[in-house]
């Protein structure tokens, strides 16, 4: 077992590796777990065989069930509003658009029987949110006419469409051809999904809000459990998991829940790891060797998907709402394939139905293409187009973003013989960008006025702004222990490095705002900024 442990760690610890070189050289860090994946596979350097194809479906279908339930928890619907329209109509209508074209194509250019051509057709019909959420995030794309939200709407929604037609195709394949039965399975999926994740999302939402958890982690694991349940109820009934995963993980990230930022961090997380997991697994299941087999229908289909397919569907979809062409161009480039297309694909392999072409390494070359081309060259086509927009921020359309300017309290209080003493509060100087919103004068609160005199023992309480992280604050505590170099001598004696302030010390029960004539006494505890 510590052997199988110390390759996840390693293997762990090379993806943050690889995300930070691919970050610098411009290429979505997805694709650097696939080449890792394969570096360790078959064919790799270290030649791990692994062919399992249903133990990889398992897992990677268990792994995109955080991927699109994050989808939906980390998209903010204020900024949604305007788009939804249009969303909704690219991640169903434009799913099957793509789907019906691109397998048009392979039939009749490619001669790719019918079926298997909508198989293919509907494995990479739709776009992919991990990709698509890394790319705005980490490249820090403001873009024009709200279409930040609507990529990131229709790539976090379009999976379940994508994952029907599958479903449906595989059983057309598999001999499941009456039209009754497919009717069904189509009117089970939409009805059971969609209803079964409203359900699903009201309940988890009524016990958020009264149950009081006793921490947040029991809380982020409750949240956990609910968008597991979300998938597997509806996928036991017939209905589409991934459809109602969506649903609730978009109505719990929009809703006020306590302590919700500690939840989009653990699941920002969780999504980051299963990303890793899946693409990873996935290079580890693909035969490089056996792409050259597939490389010439692989690049046809890819090429037709990005530069045909894709864009007229996007075309259709926006022309009558009379979308910008820039923005309709940007849309179009933005249709990225990743995990749900080999996740949907490992499916197709794994299934009965009996196909000619190797389906899984089609799609595969398909969405090394996708990533690799279109994700690395997202940012540059937006600028190409004039679509980025300076005045706007794509971190807002994230449910983790804050419209509100933090706010933080500072307290002191005011000792004897204060040159502030005897005056009234409209005669000090109080710091910038401060004002004093209480007074605290022994057993009695005061709501303070310009004309408040200030008397000595007056406790003042300000409000400032409250940053976040900020560059070179390095914090940690020390404790003065009995014989301690620095016992019994003052700040300005023992602190010699112009790099170190003191900023607090704790003695006992008290807090102390140092100077530099403080002495320092056995067990106090010193707060320390240091910069290195």
């Amino acid at each position: 077992m510590a052997t199988y442990l110390l390759i996840v760690s390693v293997v762990i610890i090379m993806c943050v590796f690889f995300n930070r070189i691919t970050s610098k050289l411009g290429i979505p860090m997805l694709l650097a777990f696939i080449l890792l994946g394969m570096i360790f596979g078959s064919d790799g350097l270290l030649k791990i065989h692994f062919d399992n194809y249903s133990f990889a479906e398992q897992v990677c279908s268990t792994a995109l069930i955080f991927i699109m339930f994050y989808g939906g928890f980390g998209t903010k619907w204020s900024e949604v509003k305007p788009v939804l329209v249009k969303s909704v109509l690219l991640s169903s209508v434009g799913v099957v658009l793509t789907a019906a074209i691109t397998a048009l194509f392979c039939h009749f250019v490619l001669k790719i029987e019918m079926l298997e051509s909508f198989l293919i057709g509907s494995i990479i019909s739709s776009t992919d949110a991990a990709s698509v959420f890394s790319i705005l995030r980490s490249k820090q794309l403001n873009l024009k006419y709200n279409t930040a939200s609507l990529l990131e709407v229709e790539s976090g929604s379009n999976d379940p469409c994508a994952y029907m037609l599958t479903a449906v195709v595989l059983s057309m394949m598999g001999g499941g051809s009456n039209l009754n039965k497919i009717f069904y399975l189509i009117f089970s999926q939409i009805t059971f999904g969609a209803l079964l994740g409203f359900i699903i999302a009201s309940s988890s939402l009524w016990i958020l809000r009264r149950f009081k958890f006793s921490s947040s982690g029991f809380k982020a694991i409750f949240v956990l459990a609910i968008a597991i349940l979300s998938y597997a109820v509806p996928e036991m009934l017939g209905g589409n998991g991934y459809l109602s995963t969506y649903i609730v993980g978009v109505t719990i990230g929009n809703c006020e829940i306590r302590n919700k930022k500690a939840l989009v961090n653990f699941f920002d997380g969780i999504t980051v790891l299963m990303q890793m997991l899946i693409f990873f697994l996935l290079g580890l299941l693909s035969f490089p060797s056996q792409l050259p087999d597939v490389a010439l229908p692989a690049l046809l289909i890819a090429l037709f998907l990005t530069f045909v397919a894709r864009p007229i569907s996007v075309f259709a979809i926006l022309s009558p709402f009379k979308s910008n062409l820039n923005q309709k161009l940007l849309v179009s480039w933005s249709g990225l394939r990743g995990a749900a297309s080999i996740v949907f694909a490992v499916m197709a392999t794994t299934s009965d139905a009996y196909t000619k072409n190797d389906i899984f390494h089609i799609v595969f070359f398909i969405v090394i293409f996708s990533i690799l081309l279109q994700g690395s060259l997202l940012p540059l086509i937006s600028k190409k187009l004039d679509m980025i927009d300076e005045n706007a921020d794509v971190m807002k359309t994230f449910t983790d973003y804050s419209d509100e300017v933090p706010i933080q309290f500072i307290e002191f209080t005011i000792p004897l013989k204060h040159f502030w003493i005897g005056k009234k509060i409209s005669e000090i100087s109080l710091p910038p960008d401060t004002i004093l919103v209480l007074l605290q004068r022994g057993d009695k609160t005061i709501v303070p006025h310009g004309r408040t005199i200030i008397l000595a023992g007056d406790t003042f309480i300000l409000s400032a702004k409250s940053l976040g992280k900020i560059e070179g604050v390095s914090l940690y505590e020390k404790h003065i222990s009995k014989g301690d170099p620095w016992e019994n001598r003052s700040i300005s004696k023992v602190v010699k490095n112009p790099n170190m302030l003191i900023i607090m010390i704790k003695r006992k029960r008290r807090i102390i705002i140092p100077k530099g004539s403080t002495v320092l006494r056995e067990n106090d505890v010193l707060v320390i900024n240091h910069i290195s």
